[in-house]
Formats: structure tokens, sequence, C-alpha cells
């Protein structure tokens, strides 16, 4: 192996402990850290190409597309993902956007029901929210309170 690889295999690794760390800071627990940090590189390997590198969604993401489909929507605070509860991002996510909007939706986002297990889309998400400014967490929080305590 070259000492190339060796420093970059090295610089990864540090820049992915330095990640945990500040994740640590902020006030997750070991297991949140570990998923948001999982999160992130299954959203650059899954999700980056349309929703963007910096969850800042396709350009333009409120207008119709030539296509008559949405544009990938930003999931940084810009966008409106903090405005769902915990069960309607996963359904989302994993189900795609047609099988919650209903009444024949299209859309280009397809369901990660083959591609990404229960576990790796709640990291994803972890991930996401953990990018949200604390108004924006906060949120999402109570709106996800709710809808738990409705489905009891």
């Amino acid at each position: 192996m070259s000492r190339k690889a060796v420093a970059l295999g090295i610089v990864a690794a540090l820049s992915g402990a330095a990640a945990l760390a500040l994740i640590w800071r902020l006030g997750a627990s070991p297991g949140e850290a570990a998923a948001i940090a999982q999160g992130r590189q299954l959203y650059a390997e899954n999700c980056a190409s349309c929703h963007g590198a910096k969850l800042e969604g396709q350009p333009d993401w409120k207008r119709l597309l030539p296509s008559g489909r949405m544009p990938a929507p930003p999931h940084d605070a810009s966008g409106h993902t903090w405005h769902h509860p915990d069960g309607v991002l996963f359904r989302i996510t994993k189900e795609g956007p047609a099988a919650v909007m209903g009444g024949g939706y299209e859309s280009d986002m397809p369901g990660f029901r083959d591609t990404l297990s229960d576990k790796e889309i709640r990291a994803v998400l972890a991930f996401i929210k953990s990018a949200w400014p604390e108004r924006e967490r906060a949120y999402q929080t109570e709106m996800s309170r709710r809808e738990r305590e409705t489905l009891q």
C-alpha cells in the first residue's frame, strides 16, 4: 500500500472521529452519534445526488420540472422536511413519496425499501435532523410526539 493511501486512510479516520466528537459535544449519546455518522455516509451514497451534498436540494425546488414533477427539496432548515413527523419521513424514505401522498402523485424519488434497512433509514433521518438548528429540531420533535400520541 502506498504512503498516500495510508495517509488518506488516516485522514478519513480522523475526520470521522472528529465528526463523532463534535456530535457528542452537541449532546448526542454515543449510540446516536454512531447512527448520525452512519447516516451521513448513507446519505452521501443514496440521497446527495438529488438532495445535495449539503442538504440544499435542487435549484428552484418549489417549481415544477418540465416532467410535471417536483424537484428534490432541501433537507436543511430552508426546506420543509422538518415540518413532518418521524413516521411520515420514514414512510416517504422507505416507500417513496407517492405512497404517502396518494392520489396518483408522481415523484422521481424511489422508495428505498429494497436498498436500505429500517435501521439505515433511521440513521439517514438522524443525520438530516442533526443538521437542523435547535428551533427546527424542537418543532419536528414536537410533531413526532403528537404523531405518536395519535397512534396510541
